[in-house]
């Protein structure tokens, strides 16, 4: 029965998502809510801030499931305190992203605010346990709830967001992740499906719009919720190890620039180390990227390959640590 309720939800999110859309994409244009893709020859405007759609009919989902467990005795649907939970902290993620996207915050306030918006979790984890394969469990009790919880969906947040840039890279390896999540999910009977199940459907919604070529960006209300809610999922169900492995591209993304702050700062009179969020296109369509300092840019540094080629590597070094996640015990 939950496998297919999950299925139900996956489907009705996706198809609203893919219903309002077209609307969406519309009504940005007008108010001229877009931004350059910079990896086409025409620097095209397109649409961003698009991943408030993703949040949006998630809200509703949550609210017309609310609404049917008060009209009736008995509903096919429950939504737990912990899918509340997920989604409070990607809500409050998501508003922060919108600030951010139209008022540059600043990396100080931005770590200090975000530290603090994933305290809702705490009310819903029931054990403190953390076990590591091969190692053993310790039990860090309060320091797990006051400071790994709040740093680890920090963290994941801000790991998805700094893996982007290319047409359907975040949002295709968050549905991946989330994918992931929910099978995790339902193998173990956590609480946090329904949640899950929404993400996912409204994401691979925007997926199809936002894949090459993209007819719309997830801007950072979009990257951050999904992250938020990615890393939420994590901590309150206790799946740390595995989480941690399904972000391993992630964090190698994370490591590779963190490297390339560090020389640019030791080396500033080298221009290879020159901090660029951008590369090009090249006349032949293939891209042209600065360095090798970002996990996407390595194999387009090396190899001559498209935007999506570029992308379908980097879902494919994502799906195995998502797989072998999926056999590491809780």
């Amino acid at each position: 029965m939950v496998i297919e309720l999950a299925v139900l939800t996956v489907l009705a999110t996706f198809a609203i998502v893919m219903g309002i859309m077209p609307l969406l994409i519309e009504k940005l244009k007008k108010r001229g809510t877009v931004t350059p893709d910079y990896y086409k020859e025409d620097l095209r405007a397109i649409p961003t801030r698009g991943g408030v759609a993703i949040l949006a009919v998630v809200f509703l989902l949550f609210g017309i499931a609310t609404l049917f467990e008060h009209l009736q005795d008995s509903v096919p649907v429950q939504v737990s305190e912990v899918d509340w939970a997920i989604l409070i902290v990607a809500g409050l993620f998501g508003a922060f992203g919108m600030v951010d996207d139209f008022v540059d915050v600043g990396r100080p306030a931005k770590i200090f605010m975000l530290f603090f918006f994933s305290f809702r979790l705490i009310f819903e984890i029931k054990s403190t346990m953390v076990t590591i394969p091969l190692i053993g469990s310790f039990d860090p009790g309060a320091f797990y709830l006051f400071m790994i919880v709040p740093i680890y969906v920090l963290v994941a947040a801000n790991l998805v967001n700094m893996h982007s840039g290319f047409n359907g890279l975040a949002s295709g390896l968050s549905a991946i992740i989330l994918a992931s999540l929910l099978i995790k999910f339902i193998m173990k009977g956590s609480d946090g499906v329904f949640i899950l199940s929404c993400m996912l459907g409204a994401t691979l919604g925007f997926l199809w719009y936002n894949r090459y070529p993209a007819r719309i960006f997830l801007g950072n209300v979009g990257s951050l919720s999904l992250g938020a809610a990615i890393g939420a999922a994590i901590v309150v169900s206790g799946f740390l190890v595995s989480g941690f492995v399904m972000l391993i591209p992630h964090t190698i993304n994370f490591l590779m620039y963190v490297y390339w702050r560090l020389m640019h700062r030791l080396r500033t009179d080298d221009s290879r180390w020159e901090i660029k969020k951008f590369g090009r296109i090249r006349a032949d369509g293939t891209l042209e990227v600065p360095n090798p300092l970002t996990l996407k840019w390595v194999l387009p540094y090396y190899f001559k390959m498209t935007e999506k080629q570029a992308v379908l590597a980097m879902y494919a070094l994502t799906i195995p640590f998502c797989v072998i996640a999926l056999f590491i015990p809780y």
